[in-house]
């Protein structure tokens, strides 16, 4: 099994190299999830027999990437709680997403020798990443996806002429 081998094979110490392909684990788990990723909805809701409804609500698009946020709604007399709560980047040219903590990735610059902060951030990223993952592995098991929700279409650009 993928998962199985891919996560023996990362027990080790960390590298940013295995961090990459987690990355690239992450995108082609989405890919199944979403096989839309130009995103043509701001929000769209998944249903399954066997497990929550699941909120995609896009965040942000460029030519190159688009951020989207994967969550659980929950309501009580508290108000609205989103749990989990990943954004997620999308790199469509290069075939990775990234687990974000929020929205602006921290800047970092690793040092020779290996700073504390890189070593840091690795292993932030890491955790962060793979448990997207084994969520989107969890999603996809329970039989979520995107390709037939009912979602509002963006609205088409008004002709200026």
């Amino acid at each position: 099994m993928q998962t199985t081998k891919l996560t023996s094979s990362l027990l080790g110490r960390r590298r940013l190299a295995h961090l990459i392909d987690l990355y690239e684990r992450n995108y082609l788990l989405l890919e199944r999830l979403l096989p839309e990723l130009e995103l043509p909805f701001e929000h769209a809701v998944s249903h399954s027999a066997s497990d929550l409804p699941l909120h995609l609500i896009t965040v942000e698009r460029s030519p190159y990437t688009v951020e989207l946020r994967l969550t659980y709604e929950f309501r009580n007399a508290e108000g609205l709680r989103l749990a989990p709560d990943f954004w997620i980047k999308v790199y469509r040219d290069a075939r990775v997403a990234e687990a974000l903590h929020c929205a602006q990735r921290p800047p970092w610059l690793a040092q020779e020798g290996g700073a504390p902060e890189a070593e840091l951030y690795l292993n932030d990223q890491w955790s962060r990443n793979l448990m997207l993952a084994r969520w989107l592995e969890y999603l996809l098991h329970h039989g979520h996806g995107f390709a037939h929700v009912e979602r509002p279409r963006r609205s088409a650009v008004p002709s200026l002429a």
